[in-house]
C-alpha cells in the first residue's frame, strides 16, 4: 500500500464512509451493525469494528478495509477506490508518483500495450469487411450473428498473410513493446539474431478478450481450416503484461450490470456459446475460454454475486471441466446449480436452433450442484453393486468436503444416501474417515478449535508485521500445521509474504475468513509486541519439547541397534535443544519481568 493510501486509511472514519451507503446502527462497544448491501437479507449480518476499522459479514463471508468496501460497492479498482475515500474525506490528492523507476516502466508498457492492442482490433475489424474476410464473414452469419452483434464484440478476421498486422503497427511502438503484446512470433536467425516479426493470428476469426473496464487485452482466434495447417482450432494471445487466461472471464466487462442487477451469473465454456446467449438477451453471462475456473476467476467474479448457474458443454472434458469448476465454486462459497441442455447440446447451438424462450425456461430448471453430481455419479458407476456405490461415494465425497456450510453438507449426505441407497450410518463414517485424514478440512472450524496462543497468531495477521516478526510468526505457524493449514493460513501467509495487501482477510479460504473475522470482531485491541513475542516463545518452546520427545525415540532406538555414531549424533543434537530450551526460559522469565 503506497504512503499516500496509508495516509487516507488512518484518517478515514470506515463507519462514516459505509454510512454513506447503508444504514449503520450501534451494536456493542465497538461494532456497528447493518443489512449486508452485498447479498439480500432482512436481518442484520454486516458488521463493522471501530477499532480495527474493517467489515465482516458473517452472511456471505465478504470482508475488508474502507477502500475494499469502495472497490465492491461502487466496481472499481484500488486506485480509484482510495480517490474517492480520500475525496469523501477531505483529503487533497498527490500528483502520480510511481514508488521505483520499474514501476513506471511496467506503467509505460502497459499503456503501449493497450494501444497496440486497440489498432490492432481496428485492423481485424477492417479485415473482416474486406473481399478476404468473404469467408469469415460467411462463417459468422452461418452461426446467426447478425451485424449488430459483431460490432458489439468488435470481432475481426486476421488476414492469411505473415505481415499484414505487422505492417499495419510498423513504427507504432519500439521492437521490444511489439515483442512483448504476443501479437507476433519470431523466427530465430542462424546468428542468434533477434529474428524476423511476424503476425501470430494468420487466417482466424478474431474474438477480442476485454479487461472489466472494455479495454482490449488479448485474443482468442478461430481457425477457419480444419486441416493440419490451419493448427489448433482456437488459438489464444500468449501471456503478456496485460493479460494472464486464468485471472479474466469473457465478456465481464458488458454482463457485469446485469451479473450484479439480476444477482447470479450464467457460467459457460466458449466464446461463441457466450455471445450468442448475450446477443439473445440473457444478459448476465460469462465465458470460462475453454478452462476449468480458477480462484483468481472466483474472486473476481465474488465482487459482483455469489451464485452462479453453470452450462458447460457436454462431451467428456465438458463434464469434467463442469466437475472441476463446481468444487472450486463450491470451496470458495457460491451457491451453484447446473443446467444440462436437451439433446446434448452446447448453449450456441441449442439457442438457435430452439429459440431464447426455450433456453431461459432450461435455466429456469437448472438443478443444485449436489442433485447433478449425485445423477453424474450415478451415470459413472454401476451403484447396483456394493463395488459402485463405494466408487460412487468416493467420486461425491471430495465435493462433500470442499462445502464450507456445515448444514449443507450433511444435506448432501443425506441425499446421496436416499438417491444411491447407501446406509446413512455408513455414509457418516466415510466422512468420519475422511476428515480424519484431512485435518481442518471437513472438522468444523471455529473459535473454540484454537488455544489462546493459536488465536493471538492469527489476530496478528491483521496487523503490521516487520519482516523479521513476519518471519517468525510463519515459522510459528508452519510448526504446527494440524490446525493452519486446514484454515489456509499458512497459504495466506506465503501469499501475504512480500506484498502490500489491504485486506489480508482476501486471502483466506472462506470459512477461515469467517472464523477470523469472529476472533477479531470480538478483540477491541490489535496484538501488542510484548503478547506477541510471549506467544512466540512459548510455541517456540512446544515445538522444541515435541522435537526433545522425538530425539528421545531416536537415540533409544539407535542404542538397542549399537548404532554408536548415530547415538553420538543425536546426543549432540540434543544438547543443543536443551540450550535452546533454557535460553527460551530465560527470554521468558525477562519477558515476564518487563511486563510486571
Amino acid at each position: 500500500m503506497s504512503d499516500f493510501a496509508q495516509s487516507v486509511k488512518q484518517q478515514a472514519d470506515i463507519v462514516r464512509v459505509i454510512g454513506e451507503y447503508i444504514t449503520l446502527k450501534k451494536s456493542g462497544a465497538q461494532n456497528y451493525s447493518g443489512l449486508c448491501p452485498f447479498h439480500g437479507e432482512k436481518t442484520p449480518s454486516f458488521s463493522v469494528h471501530v477499532t480495527r476499522q474493517f467489515y465482516h459479514c458473517f452472511g456471505c463471508g465478504v470482508s475488508g478495509d474502507v477502500f475494499k468496501f469502495v472497490q465492491e460497492i461502487d466496481k472499481v479498482s484500488f486506485p480509484e477506490a482510495v480517490k474517492i475515500v480520500a475525496q469523501k474525506c477531505g483529503i487533497a490528492l498527490p500528483k502520480r508518483e510511481f514508488s521505483s523507476p520499474e514501476e513506471a516502466a511496467e506503467s509505460r508498457l502497459r499503456g503501449r500495450l493497450l494501444e497496440l492492442y486497440e489498432q490492432a482490433t481496428l485492423f481485424f475489424e477492417e479485415q473482416l469487411k474486406s473481399p478476404e474476410g468473404a469467408r469469415a464473414r460467411e462463417y459468422l452469419t452461418g452461426r446467426g450473428l447478425k451485424p449488430e452483434t459483431l460490432a458489439k464484440f468488435r470481432i475481426g478476421y486476421a488476414p492469411e498473410g505473415f505481415g499484414g498486422l505487422r505492417d499495419r503497427l510498423n513504427g507504432a511502438a519500439p521492437p521490444d513493446v511489439l515483442r512483448a503484446s504476443g501479437l507476433f512470433g519470431f523466427k530465430a536467425q542462424e546468428d542468434g539474431g533477434a529474428g524476423r516479426m511476424y503476425d501470430y493470428f494468420r487466417k482466424r476469426i478474431t474474438f477480442p478478450i476485454a479487461n472489466e473496464g472494455g479495454r482490449v487485452i488479448a485474443f482468442t482466434a478461430r481457425a477457419l481450416d480444419s486441416d493440419d495447417k490451419g493448427g489448433p482450432k482456437y488459438l489464444n494471445s500468449p501471456e503478456t503484461p496485460l493479460y494472464s487466461k486464468g485471472q479474466v472471464l469473457f465478456n465481464l466487462d458488458k454482463a457485469r450490470q446485469a451479473i450484479r442487477q439480476q444477482n447470479f451469473a450464467l457460467l459457460v465454456e466458449g466464446q461463441m456459446d457466450c455471445i450468442s446467449v448475450f446477443a439473445a438477451g440473457v444478459a448476465p453471462v460469462l465465458a470460462t475460454s475453454g478452462t476449468a475456473f480458477t480462484e483468481q476467476q472466483a474472486r473476481l467474479l465474488r465482487r459482483y454475486t455469489t451464485r452462479v448457474v453453470v452450462n458447460f458443454d457436454p462431451d467428456t472434458a465438458g463434464a469434467n471441466a463442469a466437475e472441476k469448476s463446481i468444487a472450486l465454486l463450491t470451496e470458495e462459497g457460491f451457491e451453484v446449480r447446473v443446467v444440462t441442455l436437451e439433446g446434448g447440446l452446447d448453449p450456441d447451438r441449442f439457442v438457435r436452433e430452439r429459440g431464447i424462450q426455450a433456453y431461459a425456461e432450461a435455466l429456469k430448471s437448472a438443478v443444485r450442484h449436489s442433485d447433478y453430481l449425485i445423477e453424474r455419479a450415478r451415470k459413472l458407476f454401476p451403484v447396483r453393486t456394493a463395488q459402485g456405490k463405494v466408487e460412487a461415494v468416493n467420486f461425491l465425497l471430495p465435493h462433500i468436503q470442499r462445502m464450507p456450510d456445515v448444514i449443507a453438507k450433511v444435506e448432501f449426505a443425506k441425499d446421496i444416501g436416499d438417491k444411491l441407497a447407501i446406509d446413512a450410518a455408513l455414509l457418516r463414517e466415510r466422512l468420519k474417515q475422511a476428515a480424519a485424514k484431512r485435518p481442518g478440512q471437513v472438522a468444523a472450524m471455529g473459535i473454540s478449535n484454537l488455544s489462546e496462543c493459536e488465536r493471538v497468531l492469527v489476530r496478528a495477521l491483521a496487523g503490521p508485521l516487520g519482516s523479521e516478526t513476519f518471519r517468525r510468526v510463519f515459522q510459528a505457524m508452519e510448526a504446527q500445521p494440524e490446525h493452519f493449514e486446514g484454515l489456509g493460513i499458512l497459504t495466506a501467509l506465503q501469499e501475504l509474504a512480500g506484498r502490500a495487501i489491504a485486506d489480508p482477510l482476501e486471502v483466506l479460504q472462506p470459512s477461515a475468513r469467517t472464523m477470523v473475522a469472529q476472533l477479531l470482531m470480538r478483540e477491541s485491541e490489535p496484538v501488542n509486541g510484548h503478547e506477541l513475542e510471549s506467544t512466540l516463545v512459548t510455541l517456540e518452546r512446544h515445538f522444541l519439547e515435541h522435537r526433545q520427545r522425538r530425539l528421545r525415540g531416536a537415540i533409544a532406538e539407535a542404542e538397542r541397534r549399537g548404532d554408536l555414531p548415530g547415538v553420538t549424533a543425536r546426543m549432540t543434537e540434543r544438547m543443543e535443544l536443551d540450550r535452546r530450551l533454557r535460553d527460551l526460559d530465560q527470554r521468558m522469565r525477562e519477558l515476564i519481568g518487563q511486563h510486571g
